[in-house]
């Protein structure tokens, strides 16, 4: 509550000639005259601090109206009225949102001399005046008395009519200024008015624009009062036509000349149809031959709403409406490098669909199936595609989907029927050749109720989808300008039918180096952003990058990298809002961040050891180091595979031991040995299921250097798989495959010659920091691997000999690849 310190403020200032600088406050459509009591509620920054300084300062503060109540910030004299009122604070209340509701007395009019909008609130140098300067003649005096009364009298008689206004009692024997003040403060004047009254600064021209503003009142109020009137009698009026009419329409009814439909409705339905252009006869005649039995059925029954949204439905589908296409091949390799990393083989694909389409716009029906792991980027590579050729964009997710009707709707005639997902996403893009995305066509199901497969056979068939007919709507709409785009996370629950009309690009998992730079050009930027932080505010070191993809992920795609990548921006908020400066994220320290590590570094072999390999793995997530281990026992040729070998690698490891009794001279090898030793092939990490022939290589190593002693280099990683004959043959997940020995430390990879041409799609750094050694023959595996003391074993001869390294077989460079189909019959693979 305010105390009396404003009236020593107000002495102060009259003692200084009537000048001073007070807080303020520049209101948007509040007027207080002096002598007034106002409620008002302050929700700007600055006018909130303002009004609270002056409560605790002396309870004064100088109002004053804005020139325009749009205006968010004042900034100077010249944006406010240069009359406003010094008021004594009663009362402040803090509302929800920041808001203060003020109770204010208004004690004297005052001149704005000058306004300042510096610091936290406003402050405005004031000069006072006087309330009502004295006027010399009491006779016009009391005659605005009379005039301001009967006018006053006039509205009040005008508005009690129209509002809750009570007006106040006026009493002949009160002075002017009793009068003024009593209507003044009682009548809900406009701000204007308000404003012009209190810039008046004698008694007379106050109550003389007071008499001007009700007089206009007291006139509006009867305009407003003759329109209401009008309006009333026209309700009035229509209800009666309304109730006439019904009781027609019933009399109609009765004998059979019912006359139903919205006649201005089925004009516009037929106006609808007849700018329809693209629309075959057929269906034309369709459309026109249910808006005539619309026509004739009763308004309010069931078949009718039926028939009217049947008709809103087919009307109301895209016939003609056409995305302006850009098929620009420069602008959409730009927007396709903006949104994505990597990913050349799948871009370069796509690039070529738009320049087919830039040569030869009139080709149709090219439908594409993204295949690939989860988080790979599929649905956000078909947004790019739509908005590289300027196309609208909508998505019709099939996950789940076991009905047909989901897929071509329900017949009109069933409760509920409703048009299929098709023409449901066309309806609702509102153009005939959007980009559409099939998501998660590889989750549809079948059931009793029918094959959405099936289904989709005609709508993926560029030889069938131009009469494509909905069982809702019934008649042929053309989707040979839609262009279809479908993921898939497996071929394998496909229909072969519907697998033949897609061409299919794979995307591939990504690369630990893929991943790094996805992290540190998209993801990162895009996290900070999200949480509110700067560059400057949170750092995120290379080497933590590597630690989130190494030990907190295991993934095909990024989605868990993202994740984590939010937390560290959640943690980081965090330490910043408690008085951090910066937060430095680096490898040493992120598990204060993310805890302890998830994943381990794989296991392998890394000093040279006997009848110990390095072989390498292709898996979902990427590739892996998969060492392999032979001992030979005493026994009677047995040989026992552990580590959960799937068929096709237990039958490698047959070859290998076939291959070893092969080779068993060149390497001074007991020939006996398959009776007198048993062979015990064990890949650790038993839990994993592994699968696959281009272990073979791995295990006639291990196989050789546990039976002659010969250690093998743990420097150096292989694949391949193996004949009878030991010819080496190709294999499959090159590129993920190199990247995990990469990522290991190894310096040497062994890989079939056949795979020469898919160095190609080897990251760049694998290939700067590795040496290939292409391979054709088990021998030549062998002579790179087994070491000696003196050096390595001559397969010719089975002595030792020093032998020159051979030269490091690189592909030229290339940036940002894809990586070649696994081998049909599988690689193996940890799961």
């Amino acid at each position: 509550m305010a105390d009396k310190s404003y009236t020593v403020q107000l002495a102060k200032l009259e003692e200084n000639g009537g000048e001073g600088a007070l807080n303020c406050i520049p209101t948007r459509g509040v007027v207080v005259f002096p002598g007034a009591q106002c409620v008002f509620e302050v929700g700007r920054r600055k006018s909130v601090f303002s009004v609270k300084k002056a409560l605790v300062e002396n309870s004064l503060i100088f109002l004053t109206a804005q020139r325009d109540e749009e205006q968010e910030r004042p900034a100077s004299e010249n944006d406010l009225y240069n009359i406003g009122t010094v008021c004594a604070i009663r009362q402040l209340v803090d509302m929800a949102g920041n808001i203060v509701r003020c109770t204010v007395d208004g004690l004297r009019r005052a001149e704005l001399k000058k306004f300042s909008a510096r610091g936290n609130g406003y402050k405005a140098e004031i000069r006072l005046l006087d309330n009502y300067v004295e006027d010399d003649m009491p006779s016009e005096l009391e005659a605005q008395k009379r005039e301001l009364t009967e006018r006053y009298l006039e509205y009040a008689r005008t508005a009690g009519r129209l509002s809750d206004f009570s007006p106040e009692e006026i009493y002949p024997g009160d002075s002017p200024r009793v009068v003024f003040e009593t209507i003044a403060f009682t009548v809900p004047l406009s701000f204007s008015d308000k404003q012009t009254i209190l810039a008046d600064h004698t008694l007379a021209f106050k109550m003389l624009d007071l008499s001007a503003a009700l007089a206009r009142e007291a006139e509006i109020n009867e305009l407003e009062e003759s329109i209401h009137e009008t309006v009333q009698n026209a309700v009035n009026r229509n209800q009666r036509e309304f109730y006439i009419r019904e009781q027609i329409n019933a009399l109609q009814n009765e004998l059979g000349e019912g006359d139903a439909g919205d006649q201005a409705e089925i004009e516009r339905f037929k106006e609808q149809l007849a700018a329809i252009e693209n629309i075959d006869d057929a269906s034309r005649a369709k459309v026109a031959e249910e808006i005539d039995r619309y026509s004739r059925m009763p308004p309010y029954s069931q078949e009718s709403a039926t028939l009217r949204t049947y008709i809103d439905t087919v009307l109301t589908m895209p016939w003609d409406k056409l995305s302006e296409e850009t098929a620009d091949v420069k602008n959409a390799e730009k927007i396709l490098d903006e949104d994505h990393y990597g990913l050349v083989k799948v871009k370069q694909r796509v690039l070529e669909n738009i320049a087919v389409r830039q040569l030869a716009p009139q080709v149709k029906g090219q439908i594409i199936c993204l295949y690939g792991p989860p988080g790979v980027g599929k649905t956000s590579i078909a947004k790019s595609i739509a908005r590289s050729l300027g196309r609208e964009y909508v998505r019709v997710s099939l996950g789940g989907v076991r009905d047909e009707s989901e897929i071509r709707g329900h017949r009109k005639t069933y409760v509920g029927s409703m048009p299929g997902r098709i023409v449901a996403a066309l309806r609702q893009v509102g153009v005939k050749n959007p980009v559409m995305l099939l998501d998660e066509i590889d989750k549809i199901s079948r059931d009793f109720r029918g094959d959405p497969s099936s289904a989709l056979l005609e709508v993926l068939d560029s030889e069938q989808n131009v009469t494509f007919r909905d069982h809702y709507t019934e008649v042929a709409f053309d989707l040979s300008d839609v262009l279809f785009i479908t993921t898939a996370n497996s071929l394998d629950t496909i229909a072969a039918p519907l697998l033949d009309r897609m061409e299919i690009i794979e995307l591939s998992s990504y690369t630990r180096e893929e991943k790094f730079n996805i992290a540190k050009k998209h993801l990162i930027p895009k996290q900070l952003k999200k949480f509110g932080l700067k560059g400057t505010q949170l750092k995120i070191a290379d080497n933590a990058i590597y630690a989130m993809i190494d030990s907190y992920t295991r993934e095909a795609g990024v989605r868990k990298l993202e994740q984590q990548i939010a937390a560290l921006c959640r943690k980081s908020a965090k330490k910043l809002v408690e008085g951090e400066s910066k937060v430095n994220i680096k490898a040493n320290n992120i598990d204060g961040f993310l805890g302890h590590k998830k994943h381990t570094d794989d296991y392998f072999i890394k000093s040279p050891a006997v009848g110990c390999v390095n072989g390498l793995a292709w898996t979902s997530v990427g590739g892996v180091i998969m060492p392999l281990e032979v001992l030979m026992l005493d026994g009677k040729g047995k040989i026992q595979l552990t580590g959960s070998l799937g068929d096709v690698m237990k039958e490698s490891a047959q070859l290998a031991v076939s291959n070893a009794r092969r080779l068993a001279d060149k390497y001074n090898i007991d020939k006996e040995y398959y009776e007198k030793k048993d062979i015990h092939i064990h890949a650790p990490e038993g839990a994993t299921p592994k699968d696959g022939p281009s272990a073979g290589v791995t295990m006639i190593t291990a196989l050789i250097s546990a039976l002659s002693g010969i250690p093998v280099r743990s420097d150096i990683a292989m694949t391949g798989e193996i004949t009878l004959t030991g010819s080496v043959l190709p294999i499959g997940g090159l590129r993920e495959k190199t990247m995990a020995a990469y990522k290991a430390g190894i310096k040497t990879i062994i890989i079939p010659k056949a795979n020469e041409g898919d160095l190609d799609d080897v990251e760049d750094i694998v290939k700067e920091n590795c040496e290939f050694k292409l391979v054709e023959r088990v021998e030549e595996v062998l002579n790179e691997a087994l070491v000696t003391e003196k050096g390595n074993v001559s397969p010719e001869s089975g002595e030792s000999e020093k032998k020159p390294a051979a030269p490091a077989k690189r592909r030229g460079r290339k940036r940002g690849t894809v990586q070649p189909v696994p081998e049909a019959n599988g690689s193996e693979s940890g799961v």
